[in-house]
């Protein structure tokens, strides 16, 4: 990695300067280099796209297939604010800027689009490559301070190591999730140094931690499909479908993680939120009473753990038959009408008390978040302060797992760097 030049302790003229070094701010940088502006990037880490490297386990799930008018709708009322940035660049745009840079990319399973190297080096390289090669220079560890204002005029940054003069800023930090990769609150305080609102920031695609002692002992048991919907005034009834991971202290996994920004959400108004599991969708308790009464049949000697073996994970099987009140050694033969009944209504919808998240340690994207109410979407510059800009997750807009997120990170740090 070439070397980097500390912050000076005097004011230094730059054409834009972007806070962050992620993939908003790298993208930001390139945008604004290829524009002919003198872009410089502080990060506070020793390296930058510390987040972007441990992405999708590393593999760096940067985006996926679906066209931009469905991928705004995932991202619930407020994704039609992102429809310039899409515009700027979607997830086609995105793969053939990375493949000009060297980078060739794939959708495997036809939806998630990894670079084909299965490594998010190779993409976090290809941005800083690029950007030094247009001139841009990232600075490392350095800590923005706040902004340099006079006269309620946008000078510069006020860093550790002095002020650093620019007309222009954007703002590119990240959301709050995982600190030891950069996550925290500088953005936000940027932010409403500049009059911004900040929608309280809260853990997103995160684990949940429930209280139902049970689930300690299906630690590392997963289903590939299970139906996982909040019981709450306003939730949909449907709930969300896909694969979820049972683990010490709760469940995670796709579907879990999706649901868990708005658990967060409802858990800063009460103790704690309901869920309802459906184990085997697509399957009633009408269904599981025939089976049940069909296994008395066919196979009187096996026990119902066993039987339900065939279709959960042993570890799970066992304990919806304990919660069901049936032994181990229980046969279906000798099933009562209360436990049989019992047996079939946890199978389609067993309970689950969701007292906390495991927080911002395990957060992957942060829920809230700098108002877009004051932010113009056609450039992602402020309405409250000339020559700011924000771009990627410091904004409250966030997606599901997928590719989402960082998609948004490339397309609003793209528009923020182009309308510099």
């Amino acid at each position: 990695m070439p070397p980097v030049n500390p912050a000076k302790p005097h004011p230094e003229a730059a054409g834009v300067l972007i806070v962050g070094a992620g993939p908003a701010g790298l993208m930001a940088a390139i945008a604004a280099a290829e524009r002919g502006r003198r872009a410089v990037v502080l990060e506070q880490l020793q390296r930058p796209g510390a987040k972007l490297l441990a992405s999708g386990g590393g593999r760096c799930n940067l985006a996926n297939t679906l066209p931009p008018a469905e991928f705004m709708v995932r991202f619930g009322r407020q994704g039609r604010f992102m429809q310039p940035a899409l515009a700027a660049m979607d997830a086609a745009g995105l793969r053939r800027f990375l493949e000009a840079l060297g980078v060739a990319t794939h959708a495997p399973d036809g939806f998630h689009v990894y670079p084909v190297s299965d490594s998010a080096v190779t993409v976090q390289s290809a941005l800083w490559r690029r950007a030094r090669e247009l001139g841009a220079e990232v600075r490392l560890g350095v800590r923005v301070a706040g902004l340099w204002m006079e006269a309620g005029r946008l000078r510069g940054l006020e860093t550790a190591g002095g002020r650093v003069g620019a007309r222009q800023v954007i703002v590119a930090t990240g959301g709050r999730g995982y600190p030891a990769l950069g996550g925290g609150a500088a953005g936000y305080d940027l932010a409403r140094q500049a009059g911004h609102t900040v929608v309280e920031p809260t853990p997103a695609l995160v684990p949940l931690v429930v209280r139902e002692t049970w689930v300690r002992s299906c630690a590392g048991a997963s289903l590939s499909c299970a139906r996982v919907r909040i019981v709450a005034a306003g939730e949909p009834r449907a709930g969300v479908a896909g694969e979820v991971l049972f683990t010490h202290t709760g469940i995670s996994g796709p579907v879990i993680l999706d649901l868990s920004g708005d658990v967060a959400v409802l858990l800063r108004k009460q103790e704690s939120v309901p869920l309802l599991m459906d184990l085997a969708p697509g399957t009633t308790p009408a269904h599981w009473r025939r089976r049940l009464e069909e296994w008395r049949a066919s196979d009187p000697r096996k026990t119902v753990v066993g039987l339900l073996d065939r279709h959960l994970p042993r570890s799970l099987a066992s304990a919806v038959a304990a919660l069901a009140g049936i032994g181990p050694m229980v046969r279906p033969t000798r099933l009562t009408v209360r436990s049989r009944d019992l047996v079939t209504k946890l199978l389609t919808a067993i309970p689950l008390t969701v007292t906390g998240t495991e927080g911002w340690d395990r957060a992957m994207v942060t829920r809230g978040g700098v108002s877009l109410k004051e932010v113009d979407p056609r450039t992602l510059a402020s309405r409250r302060a000339a020559g700011l800009s924000f771009a990627g997750e410091v904004l409250d807009l966030d997606g599901p797992s997928g590719g989402f997120n960082l998609q948004w990170a490339f397309s609003s740090g793209r528009l923020a760097g182009r309308c510099i």
